[in-house]
């Protein structure tokens, strides 16, 4: 299966490489945007092909900015995003006279992941968190017996997805209470298994991935509990954690953003996010992230048939029920 996914996603990047440098086609459907997510999208468009043969439809990850970057130029039809749109890109789409959909597909919870060797680190609280990861503690807070007086004084080494990710973004907003208050002394990487493998390596490394990175990788690491609002120390794993939103404040909803001139101009982008969102949760279990509750489901299928644009997200604060926003 994973290695199945790899040939198409390579496959369906090259057509969308192909398909930029010709234009837009009006029968052609456009994905760029989040590696987190990314599987779900390229299940998705794999099987619509099968089922309409005709369909061109490319999927691309380049990240949730350089997503956003693309749709806001009016460059591709969807945007799937690991967050919710910044207030520069709405600015930067309301120039293009670009509106959009904002429509939640699945639940993804954030893995805080150390070494395997690492067993002193059985929960951190988000105060201890924010003193790790926040832009205050860079080149200062280096050590774990800083973070914990019970931990060793061993210096740590961090490894988290690059600053223009969705998953930096949120969980920098979570941990720290500000979206770009992230230390920058860590090692960075768009790719998450890059992450893990660097996490792997150090016997005091620690990071953040995906749930879905975790789960692949689950037998090479240790994951992190973070105490939450209640005291409880809480994993997101089982992923039930994540759906009942006991794992808070890393559990977070991932999105698709669908242009509406796209819809207005192209059938076939109608056509296939009616697709998407019938059978997306098909798929979702099964490449590592969480389906989202029915009743939320019949909430976004209702949103994308008004066509109701704007988001609603941006008011909600990590840890609060999906189905309050959508």
């Amino acid at each position: 299966m994973k290695s199945r996914f790899i040939l198409t996603s390579i496959l369906f990047i090259t057509s969308s490489l192909s398909a930029c440098s010709r234009g837009q086609d009006p029968k052609q459907v456009s994905i760029d945007g989040a590696a987190v997510g990314f599987p779900i999208s390229l299940a998705v468009a794999e099987e619509y092909k099968k089922q309409n043969s005709e369909a061109v439809v490319s999927v691309a990850s380049s990240g949730t900015g350089g997503g956003f970057s693309k749709f806001c130029a009016g460059d591709i039809d969807i945007v799937a995003a690991s967050r919710t749109i910044k207030d520069e890109e709405i600015e930067k789409c309301q120039k293009k006279g670009i509106e959009f959909v904002e429509l939640a597909i699945a639940l993804d919870g954030i893995a805080v992941i150390v070494n395997k060797k690492n067993d002193f680190v059985q929960c951190l609280t988000i105060e201890e968190l924010a003193k790790i990861w926040q832009a205050k503690s860079e080149g200062k807070i280096l050590t774990w017996q800083q973070i914990n007086p019970k931990f060793p004084n061993e210096p740590f080494k961090l490894y988290a997805p690059a600053s223009d990710t969705g998953t930096f973004d949120y969980f920098t907003q979570a941990v720290t209470g500000k979206a770009k208050n992230g230390r920058t002394d860590y090692t960075p990487s768009h790719n998450q298994n890059t992450l893990v493998k660097g996490v792997q390596g150090d016997e005091f490394a620690m990071g953040y991935v995906g749930i879905s990175y975790y789960i692949q990788n689950q037998d090479k690491l240790n994951i992190v509990a973070v105490q939450s609002p209640t005291g409880e120390c809480i994993k997101p794993v089982p992923l039930d954690n994540i759906v009942k939103n006991t794992y808070n404040p890393l559990a977070r909803p991932l999105f698709i953003y669908v242009s509406k001139k796209s819809l207005d101009a192209k059938p076939a982008v109608t056509e296939f996010v009616n697709f998407y969102l019938a059978n997306s949760w098909k798929w979702v279990d099964s490449v590592g992230y969480v389906a989202l509750p029915d009743e939320a489901y019949i909430k976004v299928k209702e949103k994308f048939k008004t066509g109701e644009t704007g988001t609603k997200f941006k008011k909600a604060k990590p840890g609060e029920p999906i189905t309050n926003f959508i």
